[in-house]
């Protein structure tokens, strides 16, 4: 007989992991099934993690060679890359067997293989494991998909595993490309050219729309393509790549009007696609959306009765975080009948130098819903704290109703501000109003001081510009 669970998890990626750890802890039977060796999914094998620590490294390499001086310390500094590689693999092996210890104090039961649906038999929903020892086959009451997504490509420009990839292959060069051609001004493409840029690449960004991190404030979007080209790298707005291939040991990259583009390497970087590939989900009965999401409705219950599904599998913003919350919501769901998720206090972050940082509405939201609303902004450049450490590129903005004063959004770029936007998210969460967040006492000197004088910048009283 097959082993039964109350709850199947497909997939140890943050969603799938955290949803699988809490269930367990409100004591239920849970198995979480993953196809590669180590726990903790794209995002902390090849994504999140990985890309965040080069990003680290990078920026003090690129501070020590060119930003020391000014705070009066003189080094001679040279570049060990296989080093920095090694503290990156390092930080992403520790974090998998954290994974591994987790599951082990909770009680979770690990199926290492490929996870699909079988027919569903009596009550039970059935999946079968393809691991190395060949097929298993489990039952559970409850299964949670949460398989997450994989780069997007096009044919034009498919990857070869070397010279033209995805982050996944960007974050492990062996060497620092002579000249990296980014296609894509999102997120993932301005964070791994920012990498390569300051280790010394000359660094080619090639984006469809017309700004870059298209669908941010315009605030943000503007002041972030200005400080990018002062660093260095080439941003290239309206650009319609063709194609890109592998000839030899350099690529050629098309662009419609423009004369091909010679480089090293080439990181793709045009966003994500949900990864439902090899789930047989046909044999319960159930089907993908025209873009290949697994459509979901209340408690993100999907139309087969007993199967959920969260993450970047479902439609929605393609956030690590949101896919932890929404498998804490699930488990809790399936244990109680209730979970619930924020979904207007979901923050994102763009690790870059100066970060990059949204929670709600943007301005161009509330003016397409006719929303009224006040607005305040600080610049860092007022900040001592800002001033100390040497970073007072950008500014804090909240958004505000202009009847009710409760936060509707915050955009912000400057020094730490994925930390800072944590406040004013929430602030959102809790209904709080910008007259709340203003009346807050902040330490002083901090950055957190801009958040204060933004919000008091909403009623046109901040004190210190």
């Amino acid at each position: 007989m097959s082993d039964q669970f109350d709850v199947i998890v497909i997939g140890a990626g943050p969603g799938g992991y955290v949803a699988a750890i809490r269930a367990a802890q409100l004591g239920l039977k849970t198995a979480c099934v993953e196809k590669e060796a180590a726990l903790g999914g794209t995002c902390l094998r090849v994504g999140c993690i990985p890309s965040k620590a080069l990003l680290e490294s990078s920026e003090r390499y690129h501070e020590a060679k060119s930003g020391l001086a000014a705070h009066g310390v003189q080094a001679e500094v040279s570049l060990d890359l296989p080093t920095m590689m090694k503290r990156k693999d390092e930080i992403v092996s520790g974090l998998t067997q954290g994974i591994e210890f987790l599951f082990k104090k909770n009680g979770v039961t690990h199926l290492s293989g490929w996870g699909s649906f079988l027919p569903k038999e009596g009550d039970w929903h059935r999946v079968a494991v393809e691991g190395d020892g060949g097929q298993a086959i489990h039952q559970a009451k409850n299964v949670i998909i949460a398989t997450g997504s994989v780069a997007s490509t096009f044919p034009s420009m498919a990857f070869d595993g070397d010279r033209i990839g995805s982050s996944t292959e960007a974050i492990a060069y062996r060497e620092v490309p002579e000249h990296l051609v980014v296609i894509g001004a999102g997120v993932i493409g301005l964070e791994l050219g920012s990498v390569w840029s300051r280790l010394g690449s000359k660094v080619t960004v090639f984006e469809y729309a017309d700004t870059c991190l298209p669908g941010m404030d315009r605030d943000l979007c503007k002041m972030a393509g200005r400080l990018f080209k002062k660093q260095g790298l080439s941003l290239n707005y309206k650009a319609r790549v063709l194609s890109a291939k592998a000839e030899g040991d350099h690529c050629v990259v098309e662009v419609e009007g423009r004369e091909p583009t010679h480089c090293d390497r080439v990181l793709v970087a045009v966003g994500r696609k949900p990864c439902t590939e090899g789930l047989a989900l046909e044999a319960v009965g159930l089907s993908t959306d025209e873009r290949g999401f697994v459509p979901v409705g209340e408690h993100w219950k999907t139309e087969v009765d007993g199967i959920h599904a969260i993450g970047d599998v479902i439609p929605g913003p393609m956030l690590a975080h949101l896919a932890e919350d929404e498998g804490v919501a699930v488990a809790e769901f399936i244990k109680t009948g209730w979970g619930h998720v924020d979904y207007d206090a979901i923050p994102g972050v763009v690790y870059t130098e100066p970060e990059v940082a949204s929670v709600g509405k943007t301005e161009q939201e509330l003016e397409e819903a006719g929303t009224p609303y006040r607005k305040g902004r600080f610049d860092f450049m007022a900040n001592g704290r800002a001033r100390a450490l040497r970073s007072t590129d950008g500014f804090v903005k909240i958004l505000a109703h202009a009847e009710t004063d409760r936060v509707l959004g915050a955009h912000a770029i400057g020094p730490r501000v994925g930390e800072l936007i944590q406040e004013l998210s929430m602030a959102i969460s809790f209904g709080a109003s910008s007259e709340d967040v203003a009346r807050v006492c902040h330490a002083h000197p901090t950055l957190s001081e801009v958040v204060k004088e933004a919000a008091l910048a909403v009623d046109g009283r901040a004190l210190h510009s």
